[in-house]
Order: C-alpha cells, then structure tokens, then sequence
C-alpha cells in the first residue's frame, strides 16, 4: 500500500495491500466497540495515509528525475529516518515492548529475514519501478501483491479459488497485460525492467502481510517495523554510503525529501495504522485504493504523466480486484 514498509492485515494482510497495517491483538478495537464517530475518524485517516503514500510515489518520482537522486539512495536515507521515527514513538508509547524485542535474540535472524524481505526488497523494487515507469503505474503493479496472498492462502488451505477469486485473478491479468502491452499484444509497451520490478514488488510486499505476523502480535507494529526499517537502512548504508553519494538538492528537493521521509513513509503509517484500529483491516485494505488513485491524479499535475486509455482499463481492472480478492 506503497511505498509501503507497512503491515496490513488480510492476515493486515500492511496491504495485505499495500497495503494495510494489523494491529496487534492487545490494541485492536473489538468492533462491537466501534462507534459511528470511530469509523469516521478510522476512515479519514486510512484515506489520508493512502492519499500521502500515493503522493510519497510521485515526490519519489521527482527527485529522482529532476535531483538524479538513485533508488538505493532514497531507500537507504529513507529507512534509517523513518525507522529512526518509529522506535522513538514505540519507545515512548510502547519501550517494554521495544526492550523485550530486543532481547529476544532468538527472534534476530527472522527479524533480519523480515527486514531484507518485507523492507529492503519492497522498497527498492517499488522506488526501481517508479524510476523505470512512473508514480502511478508503479502502485497499480504493487496491488497484485494480493494474488501472491491468494496464492499462498490457496495452498496452505489446500483449496481452490472461489469464482470471485477467480473473475479477481483473470481481471488482475487482463490489467497487467494492458499495462504492459497498450492493447498490442506483440509489442511490449512498458519497459520491461519497470514491469519486473513492479512483480517483485508485488512478491516482496505480499510477504508483508505473513512473515512478521507472529513478531508483530507479540512486540507491536511500531517496534517491529522500526527494527526492519532500521535494520534494512544499515544493510544498504555500505552499498549506497549516502554521505558522499548524496544529489545535490536546493530547498525544493530537502523539503520533498522531508516530506518522503517525515510524511509519506512515517506519518502515513501512522495514519493508516491508527485507521486500521478503527475501522478492521478489510475496510482499511478497500479504502487503501486511495493510494493509486493518489498516485495517478499526482503524476499527472505533478509530474505532467500521460495515460492512455488501455492504462487507465487496466488500473481499474487490477483495482477491482481488489474488491474480489480479499
């Protein structure tokens, strides 16, 4: 949900869009508590994080087309910032549950796992396919993450897909092909590289929504993605060194650096988790279609992006699975 280090529940399943975020058992609201004023106020601020991570895909966009800032750099700042943002609250809010995770050293190689998997490979594979398509065509790609959920929920209940599931897949593929043909099947539209990594994208964030389950349920949202995020930024920190490989950015590009950082990763994990509490996962996994849509209208007055008409059926057929596949 994207540039998602989010996790929802569909499990989240932090999509499982991007794109949802799952509490914690202890701090769910039970829904028979949900008043009309909770689902207000859950809605608007699951909107507001779609509509900032939407957005996030764009500013991303524009640094790294106007600024040359790389993928990697972007990545690697981003995650040690943010990272940084969500200790500190889960310190604040939550430090038994910060100390206790980190003394749980027999969970460090899962958390590694999950911070190569479900952070460094989201992140670069979504920041990669921006820089390959554009802001929109990017987060539409990244919602097929459901399929792979699909997938992965088939097996292990050994059963098939029901025929919504099914009209849900055979839409997400029609979409894709669209996208990446503009309706001539023997040519390839989209750059192949931008279509690649927007399917690893997909993988990686379906992943968001099952490997940390368990360490999540036990030691809370914010501590356990500050520790991926922390960890997957000091991964990248010898590779991108960003303190001598960092653009040259004027007082345009630090503020839409901010913003990426301050507002499009951290604040709208806040707002989409906070949300997520009010409202359940699957309201938060449905009204998280605000991010591609966020995504598509900011690329266009943005950026100055063209869709043609085979895109824009194929953003509204991988949407609409969205609706199916759940």
């Amino acid at each position: 949900m994207a540039e998602r280090g989010k996790i929802v529940a569909k499990s989240d399943v932090s999509t499982a869009t991007p794109t949802a975020t799952a509490p914690s058992a202890r701090n769910r609201t039970p829904s028979l508590e949900r008043t009309p004023r909770d689902l207000i106020i859950g809605a608007l601020l699951v909107l507001a994080g779609g509509v900032m991570w939407g957005t996030n895909a764009t500013v991303s966009k524009i640094l790294m087309d106007s600024y040359a800032a790389d993928p990697l750099w972007i990545a690697c700042v981003r995650e040690l910032l943010a990272g940084a943002m969500f200790l500190a609250c889960a310190g604040v809010t939550e430090p038994r549950l910060v100390v206790g995770l980190a003394r749980d050293r027999a969970s460090y190689p899962k958390m590694i796992g999950c911070a190569l998997v479900c952070v460094l490979a989201v992140q670069v594979a979504y920041l990669s396919a921006i820089d390959w398509t554009n802001s929109a065509t990017a987060t539409v790609l990244q919602s097929l993450n459901l399929l792979f959920v699909l997938v992965f929920v088939c097996v292990r209940g050994r059963r098939l897909p029901v025929a919504r599931e099914t009209i849900g897949v055979a839409l997400a593929f029609a979409g894709t092909v669209l996208l990446a043909t503009g309706g001539d099947l023997a040519t390839l539209r989209l750059p192949l590289m931008g279509l690649l990594w927007g399917l690893i994208d997909a993988a990686a964030t379906s992943a968001l929504s099952i490997m940390p389950v368990k360490l999540i349920a036990r030691w809370g949202n914010l501590a356990v993605n500050g520790a991926m995020f922390v960890i997957s930024g000091l991964v990248l920190l010898p590779f991108v060194r960003p303190w001598s490989d960092a653009p040259v950015l004027d007082w345009f590009g630090l503020l839409l650096m901010t913003y990426t950082v301050v507002g499009g990763t951290f604040g709208a994990f806040w707002a989409f988790l906070a949300g997520t509490m009010r409202i359940g996962s699957m309201r938060a996994t449905l009204l998280g279609t605000s991010e591609p849509i966020a995504a598509t209208i900011s690329a266009v007055v943005w950026t100055g992006a063209v869709f043609a008409p085979t895109d824009l059926a194929g953003f509204a057929m991988i949407l609409a699975m969205v609706f199916l596949v759940r």
